[in-house]
């Protein structure tokens, strides 16, 4: 299958049309088992927050990951970063994750945080990207099932290399 480039539009208004964009590829990636997905009023209530931006990354009008940032007093916390797992391995996920420490620069962050679930690949692209883990949250992610998953904590330092 061929695709047009990755386009990624950055909202701060709290969009009702990128939020349920969001929320369709958030139902695909993240697995119940774990515990990490967000409801649409958390998602709404988080856009609504000073700070915050959602970035829709979209092949050909369809939407095929999205990260939420909120960036407040020189730093920024990355709260969710997703791919649809239909399109996965095309380095969408790394564009979005620049895209968002380029907005959080913007906003005068020097400091962006992260927590993901342990065992997540995600953490090798966050790891490739400079950031460094700093703190293990036992127990923190509740699965579906009563399963409990650590959270590892990490951070970079924005602006350099």
């Amino acid at each position: 299958m061929s695709e047009g480039p990755l386009q990624i539009v950055v909202r701060s208004d709290g969009d009702e049309q990128e939020i349920a964009a969001a929320m369709r590829v958030m139902i695909a990636a993240f697995p119940p088992e774990y515990g990490e997905a967000w409801s649409m009023p958390q998602l709404s209530g988080m856009m609504r927050l000073p700070g915050s931006l959602l970035a829709v990354g979209r092949l050909d009008d369809k939407p095929v990951g999205f990260a939420l940032l909120r960036s407040i007093a020189g730093e920024s916390e990355l709260l969710l970063l997703a791919v649809h797992p239909d399109h996965r391995g095309h380095n969408h996920g790394r564009r979005l994750l620049d895209r968002c420490m380029t907005e959080a620069e913007s906003s005068g962050a020097q400091t962006m945080f992260l927590e993901v679930r342990a065992g997540n690949p995600a953490i090798h692209l966050y790891s490739k990207a400079g950031f460094r883990q700093y703190n293990q949250r036992r127990d923190y992610y509740v699965g579906s099932n009563g399963s409990r998953h650590d959270a590892l904590s990490f951070k970079i330092i924005l602006g350099h290399d």
